[in-house]
C-alpha cells in the first residue's frame, strides 16, 4: 500500500524538505508572520495556476489570493499571530483558481528550518466546482454570438434580479415565515454557524438557532410594524454553534419573510479598516461647508475612497432620460482608466436595477468571482422563491458581473443617492481585486453618501428657491397685469413684463383661436398654429402641459425652425384648448463624451442570458444637435400655475361678452320699440295733417272771396307737404332718413290735384334719394310754395298750366331740386318787384321759402328759360 502523502495525515511540515513538500497531494503555502509566502509547493502551484517564482516574496492574501483577505480566512490568520497559537480547520471556496474550487484547508504555527516560524496553509481539494452556472451562460452566449443583433432592451428590464436564488459567500442567510418565525429557507453554507450533526433546520424556529434575545427583538419589530420596507434590525451576535466568534447580524421582513443575514465580524477592529466615527463625522463636516454641487461631490468621492479604501470612488448623476454621467471621481494615481466626464446610456442601468437601488440603498461585492452560494427550501416550504429586493448580501445579476468585469472591475460597491425621495445618482467604488469592506466602515460610507444626499438637496435648493422666486415676481407682475385687463393676450406680451422674461425662453406666444401672437425669436406665425394644432391632438386629454427639450425630433414638420426652437414648453389654458400659452428655447449644440458608443444595439445572448453586457468603454464622442437646455420640473408647474391664471381672465371676457351680447339684444330690442313707435307717430301725424288739409280745403269751398280762398289753398298744399313727409318716414326702413324723390312726387301728384284741371307736373325724380328728415321736409315746403306759384302766376290763357320738377343728388351727399314753369318768365325787374313773390318781396310764401334755405343752409338760382325756373341747392 503507497504512503499517505496527504499533509493531514500526520506529517510534520516542519521536518520535510522543498522536495518532499512537493511530493505532497495537497497544496502547501509557508507565511510568514506577517503574510508574506516563503514557501509554495508544486501542489499549490497546481492548484493555483501560478509558479512559485511569481509569488515568492508576495503578500497572499493581498496579492496572490486577494480573495481571501476576509475574516473568515485572513482573520483567522490575525487572530492566530495575536493569540500565540493557531490550528484552525475550515472549507473555503476559491473562485479565483484556474477553477472556482472547494477545499479543506488548515491554518496551523509551524517552524522552517533555521528554527523560523511560519504558518502553513494545507490546500486540500474536495470538489471541482467549475465555473458558475450563471458565468458558463454568458460566456457561452459571448462565444456563439456570430453577429450583434439588436433586441428589445425590455428583456433586460424584466430579468428577476430580485430573486437569484443565491447570496454572496461572505455571509450565511436564513428565512423563515412572518407569523410562525419557522425556517423555510437556508443557504447551503449554514454549516458555518450551526453543528452539521445536530437537528435539520427544516420547521425549527429561530430560537432554535439565534440567541433568544435577538428573536424576540424580531418579534417585538414585526409586531409593531418596523420590519418592513427596508427598515432592519442589526446586532452583533455570539452564536451557539461557533462559540467565541462574532457575527454582524442584519434582519428583515419583506415579502411574508423574515430573512436574517449573519456576516464573521473581525476579531479585532485593526484586523481590518474600521471607518471610526471621529472619521465619519469630520467628513460630514466638510461635506457641510462645500458650496457647490461639484465641490461636494469632489469632496464624497474623496472621503469615501478614504474611509473604504476602493482604488475608485465615482458620484454618477442620472438625468431625466436615466442616462447616467460621472460628475465626480477619486481615484488612485495608478487607476489608468478615468470615467471623470463620460456619460453612460440609461441600458446600462435598467429599470428594474434601478428600481432596487431605490429600494435597499447599498450593495456591496468583496469578490466578483466568487462562487454564489445556493438557497435551499424546506420541503414544505413551496415553490415560491425568497426575495431579495432588500438583502445586504444577494448575489449581483451575472449580466452586471460580466459588465464589471469588462470594466476592469473585481470588488464594487454602489450606494443610492436619494434626493426628495427620488433616485439622483449612485455613490459607485471599483477595486482591481476582490475587496472586502467591513461592516461598520459599510455602514460609515452609507451615512455619509446620505450626509451628500442632502447636501445636494440643500445646495439644489438654495438655487431652484432663487431661480423660482425671481420667476415667481415675475409671474405675480404678470397676474396683477391680468387682473386689470379684459384683453389676456395684450397682458402677456405687450407690458413692461412679458412671457418672454419667464424660463429663460429665446421666444413666446399665444394661440387664442385664429389668433396668433409672438414676441422674440419663435418660429413664423402659421408654424406655431400648426404646433398648437399638434399639441391640441397628441396631448392626452387632462394633460394641460407639454415640455420637450428636443421638441422637432418630437414634431419633425418644426426640424426646419430647430436652431430657435429646439425646446419647447407650453400648456394650455381652458379645457377645449382654444387658447395655448408657448415658450421656446433655441438649439445648443453640445459636444457629448460616452463610455463607449451609445447608439450600439443591446446584443441578444443564447440560452438562459436574455441579453448580453457592453464590452467597450472607450470615449466616444457624440455631436449633438436639436436639443435645448432641459425646461425644470418646477417651470413646467409654473407655466401650468400661469395658465390657470389665463383662465380666470378668459372666462371674464366669456362673462362680458355674454352680458354685452345681453345689452346689445335688449338695446336692439329697444330701438325695434322705438322705431315703431316712430313710425306710429308718424303714420298718425300724416294723418291728422291730412285731415286738417281737408278741413282746410273744405273751409276754401265755403268762402268767396277770392283772396282769402287762395290763402286757404296755399294752406292746404302747405300742410300736406309736410304730411308727405312723414307718409315717406312711415313707409322707409330708416326713421331718420326720407327717400326724396318718393316724397317730391307725391307731393306734387296732391299739387296737381288741389290746382284743378289743366294742371299739370312732369316729374324727374332719382328713386333712393335718402335725405334727412329736417332737410326734408324743408326741400318739401320749399317745392309746394315754388309749384302753387307756378300754377297760381305761370298759367296760360286757357286757364291751365305745367310745371317740370326734378330731383336729383349731386357731390358730397347734396342735392338739388328744380321747379320750372311753360308761362313768360319773369320781368327784368322782378328782383326789385313783388311780382310773382319774388324772393325780395314780402309776401308769405317767400318768406317761408328764405326760412327754409336757412334753415337748411341751401342756395336759391333763379333764371328765365322761357318761363320762370328756380334751382334750389341743399
Amino acid at each position: 500500500m503507497p504512503p499517505d502523502t496527504r499533509a493531514d495525515s500526520g506529517i510534520d511540515l516542519d521536518d520535510l524538505a522543498p522536495e518532499a513538500l512537493d511530493r505532497l497531494d495537497e497544496g502547501v503555502i509557508g507565511l510568514d508572520p506577517v503574510g508574506t509566502i516563503v514557501v509554495f509547493s508544486e501542489g499549490a502551484s497546481t492548484l493555483s495556476g501560478l509558479s512559485r517564482e511569481a509569488v515568492l516574496g508576495r503578500d497572499f492574501f493581498r496579492d496572490v489570493m486577494p480573495g481571501t483577505n476576509v475574516p473568515n480566512f485572513r482573520g483567522r490568520f490575525l487572530a492566530g499571530s495575536r493569540n500565540g497559537r493557531l490550528d484552525e480547520r475550515f472549507e473555503y471556496v476559491f473562485g479565483r483558481l484556474p477553477q472556482p474550487l472547494r477545499a479543506a484547508v488548515r491554518m496551523r504555527f509551524g517552524r522552517m528550518s533555521g528554527d523560523r516560524p511560519v504558518t502553513w496553509l494545507t490546500i486540500d481539494p474536495m470538489e471541482s466546482l467549475g465555473g458558475s452556472q450563471p458565468r458558463e451562460a454568458v460566456m457561452a452566449a459571448i462565444n456563439s454570438r456570430v453577429r450583434a443583433e439588436p433586441v428589445d432592451p425590455g428583456l433586460c428590464e424584466r430579468e428577476p434580479i430580485h430573486i437569484p436564488g443565491s447570496i454572496q459567500p461572505n455571509a450565511v442567510m436564513l428565512a423563515a415565515d412572518a407569523e410562525s418565525l419557522r425556517i423555510v429557507a437556508f443557504s447551503t453554507n449554514v454549516a458555518e454557524i450551526v453543528d452539521p450533526a445536530g437537528p435539520a433546520l427544516s420547521g425549527r424556529h429561530l430560537a432554535d438557532v439565534l440567541p433568544g434575545g435577538f428573536a424576540d427583538t424580531i418579534r417585538a419589530r414585526l409586531a409593531s410594524g418596523t420590519l418592513d420596507d427596508g427598515r432592519s434590525v442589526r446586532r452583533r451576535l455570539t452564536l451557539p454553534g461557533r462559540p467565541g466568534a462574532v457575527y454582524h447580524a442584519v434582519a428583515h421582513a419583506h415579502s411574508g419573510r423574515v430573512i436574517v443575514e449573519l456576516e464573521l465580524e473581525p476579531d479585532a477592529a485593526d484586523d481590518f479598516a474600521v471607518a471610526s466615527q471621529v472619521d465619519t463625522e469630520l467628513a460630514v463636516t466638510r461635506l457641510r461647508a462645500a458650496e457647490t454641487l461639484a465641490g461636494a461631490a469632489r469632496i464624497a468621492a474623496l472621503e469615501i475612497r478614504a474611509l473604504t479604501g476602493f482604488e475608485s470612488v465615482l458620484v454618477y448623476r442620472f438625468d431625466t432620460d436615466w442616462n447616467g454621467e460621472a460628475v465626480a471621481e477619486d481615484k488612485t494615481p495608478d487607476w489608468a482608466r478615468s470615467l471623470l466626464g463620460l456619460r453612460f446610456p440609461a441600458s446600462d442601468i435598467p429599470a428594474q436595477a434601478r428600481s432596487l437601488y431605490t429600494k435597499a440603498k447599498s450593495r456591496f461585492v468583496i469578490d466578483r468571482d466568487s462562487v454564489p452560494v445556493a438557497l435551499m427550501a424546506t420541503p414544505d416550504a413551496g415553490n415560491a422563491p425568497v426575495d431579495l429586493t432588500f438583502a445586504q448580501h444577494r448575489t449581483l445579476s451575472p449580466i452586471h458581473l460580466e459588465y464589471q468585469r469588462n470594466l476592469g472591475v473585481n470588488g464594487s460597491m454602489s450606494i443610492s443617492i436619494m434626493v426628495e425621495g427620488r433616485l439622483w445618482g449612485l455613490m459607485i467604488g471599483h477595486h482591481r481585486r476582490p475587496h472586502y469592506v467591513t461592516p461598520e466602515t459599510r455602514a460609515a460610507a452609507t451615512v455619509l453618501t446620505d450626509a451628500f444626499a442632502m447636501r445636494v438637496q440643500e445646495i439644489e435648493s438654495r438655487r431652484l428657491w432663487a431661480e423660482r422666486q425671481a420667476h415667481l415676481d415675475v409671474e405675480g407682475r404678470l397676474v396683477r397685469g391680468l387682473t386689470r385687463s379684459d384683453d389676456f393676450v395684450a397682458a402677456l406680451t405687450g407690458g413692461a413684463t412679458t412671457l418672454l422674461d419667464l424660463f429663460e425662453a429665446g421666444g413666446a406666444g399665444i394661440v387664442s383661436g385664429e389668433r396668433v401672437t409672438l414676441i422674440g425669436r419663435t418660429p413664423p406665425s402659421e408654424a406655431v398654429a400648426d404646433i398648437a394644432g399638434w399639441l391640441k391632438e397628441t396631448l392626452p386629454a387632462g394633460e394641460p402641459t407639454y415640455a420637450s427639450s428636443s421638441f422637432t425630433a418630437a414634431f419633425p414638420a418644426a426640424a426646419e425652425h430647430r436652431e430657435i426652437a429646439s425646446g419647447l414648453l407650453a400648456a394650455f389654458v381652458d379645457e377645449s384648448r382654444e387658447n395655448l400659452l408657448l415658450w421656446f428655447r433655441p438649439e445648443v449644440p453640445s459636444t457629448v463624451t460616452w463610455g463607449g458608443d451609445p447608439r450600439k444595439p443591446v446584443l441578444a445572448g443564447s440560452g438562459p442570458v436574455a441579453v448580453l453586457p457592453r464590452r467597450s468603454f472607450e470615449r466616444w464622442v457624440e455631436e449633438r444637435t436639436g436639443y435645448a437646455a432641459p425646461w425644470a420640473e418646477w417651470q413646467i408647474q409654473l407655466a401650468g400655475s400661469l395658465a390657470e391664471a389665463v383662465e380666470g381672465v378668459v372666462l371674464r371676457q366669456r362673462r362680458k361678452i355674454d352680458e354685452l351680447t345681453g345689452l346689445l339684444v335688449e338695446k336692439e330690442r329697444l330701438l325695434a320699440q322705438k322705431d315703431l313707435l316712430t313710425r306710429e307717430i308718424d303714420h298718425r301725424v300724416k294723418n291728422s295733417l291730412q285731415i286738417v288739409s281737408a278741413f282746410l280745403q273744405m273751409q276754401r269751398r265755403q268762402i268767396a272771396d277770392a283772396e282769402a280762398r287762395q290763402a286757404f289753398a296755399e294752406t292746404s298744399a302747405r300742410v300736406m307737404s309736410v304730411a308727405r313727409v312723414h307718409d315717406s318716414l312711415y313707409q322707409a326702413d330708416s326713421v331718420q332718413e326720407v327717400d326724396l324723390g318718393q316724397t317730391i312726387e307725391s307731393l306734387c301728384k296732391d299739387l296737381a290735384g288741389l290746382a284743378g284741371e289743366g294742371h299739370a307736373v312732369d316729374l324727374t325724380a332719382e328713386r333712393g334719394l335718402m335725405v334727412p328728415y329736417r332737410k326734408a321736409v324743408a326741400l318739401s315746403l320749399i317745392a309746394t310754395e315754388l309749384v302753387t306759384n307756378a300754377f297760381k302766376y305761370a298759367a296760360n290763357p286757357a286757364g291751365g298750366g305745367r310745371v317740370e320738377v326734378s330731383v336729383s343728388g349731386i357731390g358730397d351727399g347734396g342735392v338739388q331740386l328744380k321747379v320750372c314753369d311753360d308761362g313768360d318768365g319773369l320781368p327784368d325787374d322782378w328782383a326789385d318787384t313783388q311780382t310773382r313773390g319774388g324772393t325780395q318781396g314780402s309776401g308769405l310764401g317767400m318768406k317761408l321759402i328764405r326760412a327754409m334755405l336757412d334753415q337748411i343752409n341751401a342756395r336759391l338760382d333763379v333764371a328765365n328759360s322761357p318761363g320762370a325756373c328756380f334751382t334750389i341747392t341743399a
